[in-house]
């Protein structure tokens, strides 16, 4: 199929500019053929769903042949569909069906490593040092009186070294190679010609099929420091920051010109990039017009529910791309991050005599608070992502150790319980798990007992429900003129509020404070929570026009 002939959906060419993007992950979003994971069947078997919530596009986390040591983040073939979530004819399908309900289908990209099981990896443990199979990889002598040391002292974003140390044909310990994250995933040499012109192979291969474009993985973190010199702070399990030596450097931004001159010859898609960077500036970079058309943003996922981070997360989003003219994006949560009604839940004081009571109310509190924050960031100028379950109030889930599967549970010694409990499949329907999600109970992470409240079923029926407020605010979104502009203005607020204006005419108003207070004059558009004596309630939002 030729670049000019590949199916598009109807529209505007950039739609990408205001769109809400629900994020699915495959394994937890619908499994149609019962083995307890979920599959692109069950996605297109749910897109009545989408188009009902009325997303614009979807982005699939990674369905990509994988090993699944990272849950599909560690890919061995790259060009191909894993045979846990269907095969190429039934992604075929998912394009053409999510299509013909005017959503776009995005996908994951992984560029900075592969999985240990690709074939280019084999090649290269069995090639040998100095041969260019080994090329395409990171390969190092170690340091030490018999190379028994790391070629530095980079650990691992999942805990550990970032080093691992092969044995070489004659069975002797040789040298070591580069995994930013687990010994599974092997970081590609992005100065090797030969990786991008199988990137670009990549790229095309579901171009051509009709993709709308990709979320690139980890897309600060391709080009390594010049000569990867030793850290000199200390490193974080899941975190790093700007000044780190093994992301944000440089030559990462010629690589995505290189990307996205292969996107400019598809019109009408677009990329959004992984950027976990925190200055304004080396944020804007990624986003300048040759570069990615959207970064993920971070900000109001990593905040806490007070207006003054949230002011200052918007502030700082918005003046990161309206200094490169590119277009501003808002999350609250996704595959990595806590879920929000976790987040803004208000911990537990110790040694209370009914700590149930207390953790439903905390969790009633939770879900206020997201209601809230779901109006402020869909009020924003530019593209929400939205991740699934976010819309129907999902908490975190508290698993027990022997369920958990993220490798950072391991790789941290125990230490650090990863991010599987953000990651538990949807409930759908029913009342006792697995909920609709798949006709197996023995679901790939266990669903907890009282999720009924939680079910798309229920909350479809409920005009008050998380699911009906988040239904309410896409289509006003969209159908709503005073939705126009690509800035905020603020307005004064009430200690512990915030108010801010549309150029199109909007006002979003956010109390946070545990009283109600008085709103700006208006008309009410939708409310988060029900009014309390004419005035805005405690943890809650409103849009007035």
């Amino acid at each position: 199929m030729s670049a000019d002939s590949y199916p598009v959906v109807t529209g505007a060419p950039e739609w990408w500019r205001n769109a809400v993007v629900y994020q699915i992950y495959p394994r937890s979003f619908s499994d149609l053929n019962g083995d307890g994971i979920g599959d692109l069947a069950g996605v297109i078997d749910k897109l009545g769903y989408l188009e009902l919530l009325g997303v614009d596009a979807i982005w699939l986390s990674p369905v990509m042949r994988s090993p699944m040591a990272d849950h599909g983040y560690d890919v061995s073939d790259p060009r191909d569909i894993d045979p846990v979530f269907g095969d190429l004819a039934t992604f075929d399908l998912l394009i053409d069906e999510a299509h013909a309900r005017d959503i776009r289908v995005t996908m994951d990209l992984v560029p900075n490593h592969t999985s240990d099981q690709h074939a280019w990896f084999a090649a290269a443990l069995g090639a040998g040092p100095g041969s260019p199979e080994r090329e395409r990889y990171i390969f190092r002598p170690g340091r030490g009186e018999n190379g028994e040391l790391p070629p530095n002292n980079w650990p691992s974003v999942f805990g550990g070294p970032a080093w691992s140390r092969v044995r070489e044909a004659d069975g002797a310990l040789g040298e070591w190679y580069l995994h930013l994250f687990a010994p599974s995933q092997p970081d590609l040499n992005w100065n090797n010609p030969e990786v991008m012109a199988d990137l670009e192979t990549t790229m095309r291969f579901w171009l051509d099929r009709g993709v709308d474009g990709f979320r690139i993985d980890v897309a600060h973190g391709m080009a390594k420091a010049d000569g990867l010199p030793d850290m000199t702070e200390e490193a974080v399990v899941l975190k790093h920051t700007d000044d780190d030596p093994r992301f944000n450097n440089d030559a990462v931004h010629e690589i995505h010109r290189r990307i996205r001159a292969v996107m400019d010859q598809y019109p009408g898609t677009a990329n959004v990039g992984e950027v976990w960077v925190d200055a304004s500036e080396e944020f804007g970079k990624y986003v300048r017009p040759d570069e990615l058309h959207l970064g993920f943003n971070f900000r109001l996922a990593t905040v806490d529910f007070e207006v003054g981070q949230i002011r200052e997360a918007i502030d700082e989003s918005l003046a990161a791309v309206h200094a490169v003219g590119a277009t501003p994006t808002w999350t609250l949560s996704n595959h990595d991050v806590d879920r929000e009604v976790s987040r803004y839940a208000p911990p537990l004081p110790e040694g209370l005599d009914d700590p149930g009571q207390a953790a439903d109310r905390a969790l009633g509190i939770g879900i206020a608070r997201a209601r809230a924050m779901a109006l402020v960031e869909l009020a924003l100028p530019g593209t929400v992502f939205l991740y699934q379950g976010a819309e129907l109030g999902l908490p975190n889930v508290d698993l027990p150790d022997e369920a958990l599967t993220d490798p950072v549970w391991e790789r941290s010694g125990r230490t650090v319980r990863g991010r599987d409990g953000c990651r538990v499949p949807l409930p759908w329907e029913g009342e006792e798990p697995p909920y609709g999600f798949s006709s197996n109970s023995d679901t790939w992470l266990p669903m907890p007992d009282d999720w009924d409240r939680f079910t798309v079923e229920a909350q479809l029926e409920d005009i008050y429900s998380t699911v009906s407020l988040y239904r309410q605010a896409i289509e006003l979104r969209y159908a709503r003129p005073e939705f126009s502009g690509d800035r905020v203005d603020w307005y004064g607020a009430p200690d512990g509020c915030l108010a801010f204006r549309r150029p199109g005419g909007l006002i979003c108003a956010l109390n946070t404070t545990a009283a109600p207070v008085p709103f700006p004059h208006g008309q009410i558009l939708l409310v988060s929570l029900p009014l309390v004596d004419g005035m805005l309630a405690p943890n809650s939002a409103a849009w007035l026009i």
